[in-house]
């Protein structure tokens, strides 16, 4: 059993104890908790900051047992969310995830999430007897006479299991991502262990591919660009901002990846406003300072004037030549672009799909920025593919993609994770409510009287022209609203998004055009009419486009009066109003996951398997497969 500190709520704990745990698991006491490896103490309540943990931990203890479990916000110190238990792993054996992270050589017996936040009648799993039903923990007495906790788990023939709460690790809640309802396994039947061991084979198999493309992509010859150079040093010392700790992991990270001589393809995790850009930036200006060119990929036109703006004013005192290429662009502009790409003029393009298409010519292409895949097609991301092959690539997420996800869980992929928000990021307030009138004119005033801006949102054109109508009913003829949609001529369009930027416009009437990336600072309030007709993630990313500063920001989610939400609306906007913390991204994507269904996205082999043992023990099981292979074992792949 490997050591760690393992903690539940009603649990019989004494304070000094668990200190010396924690000092003994590498953790470094501490005035307040500030990094990941902290602890702190007063009186009775204990913050750790867990290595790999997106926020800290605050526990309380009264008369000698765990009162209760609770993150906060490094920030603000808010309480963000309460758990029942969770498992504290060593600091010194771990590496950087966006998740609790990987432990390599422990085996199936480390979680995927650390957080076992499962309540009575919820489905677990246990590595060893399966799915079963949790009934809580019971106490028992024991030989002794002393009292001790135990774990109560029902399986098929109303069958129990006393699980000693020492090996909480040991079980996780039971989640597929497939809408399907599994079995409860028979305990003393075999039956659990030849399906694990089929499972195993399975992700043995899997793990062989993953492995496989790895180890092609190792043989491949790239450009193993140079050192920083002054420039390079001079350009980071320009940011306005100060690095947060992760933010500058990411940097070196790239950095490092960018100067050996394969291929980078690194994964870039981090929510809406952590510095993600300024990462792309840097990397950008190391590969034109080798003479190299760079292709920026992002999924809106906006958003690509967001970016291009950005980086020619973070590069003004540099000689890099910095193009757009967009229908905003004329047919003479962008011939002229390509021109310059083709010929070696251009030092870095940022665009749309567009760049993707057959008539694109670089002279010396080495490096692509691909910023939210996702949002791009099928044929987009098959032409991604070739490209990975052959030059570096960075790929850059606020809600990671399952199958990303699933792969950086298990150890196949280079990943980077900024978890820590900019210094004074505060949370936004998000308000879920039938369409109000009133609530709607307040949010309005309540912005523009601190002299801000407010985004509406409506995810449709038709119906658009009614809506500003209505506004301005409602607001009266000082309060300047403008609409801004994709059927507005380009040229047009721009000059509306120009007159946003520059605080022309109070009230911005749009569809989701505005939803990646684009950054207004004092745009502070955001309205998301017909929420219930937007998925998870897209909710995510459109609250991302306020409380990107050190101001109090909200969002407001409404839905129609009277009007019955489906169950899958209903799960999204209760999601969406829970996890307002800072650095949710992660919780997003896996509660979107368990909403929508995996799909196809990790692979059809997989479905039956993961449905059977639920994701987190597939997980652990092909994470196990992968380190025993990195280890020289030989795994059992299935014929």
């Amino acid at each position: 059993m490997f050591k760690s500190a393992k903690l539940y709520t009603n649990q019989n704990q004494e304070k000094e104890p668990l200190l010396k745990d924690l000092i003994l698991l590498g953790y470094k006491i501490t005035d307040f908790v500030a990094q990941e490896g902290d602890f702190a103490h007063r009186g009775g309540i204990i913050d750790i900051f867990p290595s790999g943990f997106e926020s800290p931990v605050r526990l309380e203890l009264f008369q000698d047992k765990v009162h209760s479990i609770r993150s906060f916000s490094l920030v603000t110190s808010e309480i963000t969310s309460v758990h029942q238990m969770v498992i504290i792993l060593p600091r010194k054996t771990l590496h950087s995830s966006a998740k609790p992270a990987i432990f390599h050589g422990m085996g199936e017996e480390v979680p995927i999430d650390n957080f076992v936040d499962i309540m009575i009648s919820d489905l677990v799993v246990h590595i060893d007897y399966g799915i079963g039903i949790y009934k809580g923990i019971k106490k028992i007495k024991e030989k002794s006479g002393h009292e001790k906790d135990y774990i109560l788990i029902e399986y098929a023939d109303r069958d129990k299991l006393y699980l000693p709460v020492g090996e909480i690790n040991l079980i996780q809640k039971y989640l597929s991502f497939y809408k399907c309802v599994p079995r409860l396994s028979k305990l003393g039947t075999g039956s659990w262990k030849r399906l694990k061991q089929k499972t195993k084979k399975i992700a043995a198999s899997y793990a062989m591919e993953l492995l496989q493309m790895q180890a092609d992509r190792m043989k491949l010859k790239g450009f193993a660009f140079s050192k920083n150079t002054d420039w390079q040093y001079k350009l980071e010392e320009s940011f306005p901002y100060r690095d947060t700790i992760d933010q500058a992991k990411a940097v070196s990270d790239v950095i490092s990846d960018m100067e050996k001589p394969k291929p980078m393809d690194r994964l870039l995790c981090g929510d809406v406003g952590y510095g993600k850009t300024e990462v792309a930036l840097r990397s950008a200006f190391k590969a034109v300072m080798d003479n190299k060119q760079v292709g920026i990929l992002v999924p809106t036109t906006i958003l690509a004037e967001q970016h291009y703006n950005t980086f020619c004013e973070r590069m003004k005192e540099f000689p890099v030549n910095i193009q757009m290429l967009s229908r905003f662009k004329t047919k003479s502009e962008q011939k002229e672009v390509l021109k310059g790409l083709k010929e070696g003029s251009v030092d870095i393009v940022i665009g749309t799909h567009r760049l993707l298409s057959d008539d694109i010519v670089f002279k010396d292409l080495g490096l692509v920025i691909i910023d939210e895949e996702q949002r791009f097609g099928v044929k987009a991301k098959e032409k991604l593919k070739k490209i990975r092959l052959l030059i570096d690539v960075l790929t850059m997420t606020a809600t990671p993609i399952p199958r990303t996800l699933y792969m950086s869980l298990t150890g196949a992929r280079d990943m980077s994770a900024i978890n820590t928000p900019p210094l004074d990021r505060l949370p936004i307030k998000t308000i879920i409510s039938s369409y109000n009138d009133k609530l709607i004119k307040e949010a309005i005033e309540r912005e523009l009287k601190r002299r801000g801006q407010v985004f509406f949102v409506n995810n449709r054109i038709k119906g658009i022209e009614k809506i500003v109508l209505g506004l301005k009913a409602l607001m009266g003829e000082s309060v300047r609203i403008s609409v801004a949609h994709g059927k507005i001529p380009a040229k047009e369009l721009e000059k509306i998004m120009l007159q946003f930027i520059k605080g022309e416009i109070d009230v911005l009437v749009s569809t989701t055009i505005i939803e990646s990336g684009i950054d207004i600072p004092n745009a502070n309030t955001i309205i998301i009419n017909h929420a219930d007709r937007f998925g998870l993630a897209d909710l995510y990313q459109l609250r991302g486009r306020v409380g990107r500063f050190n101001i109090k920001a909200y969002a407001i989610c409404l839905v129609p009066k009277n009007y019955p939400l489906a169950g899958d609306a209903k799960r999204r906007l209760k999601a969406v109003g829970r996890f307002t913390e800072l650095g949710s991204g992660f919780k997003i994507a896996m509660e979107d996951l368990q909403i929508r269904g995996a799909g196809n996205i990790l692979g059809t082999q997989q479905h039956g398997y993961i449905a059977a043992v639920g994701f987190d023990l597939y997980c652990r099981l092909l994470r196990n497969t992968i380190n025993e292979h990195k280890a020289g074992r030989k795994l059992p792949v299935s014929s």
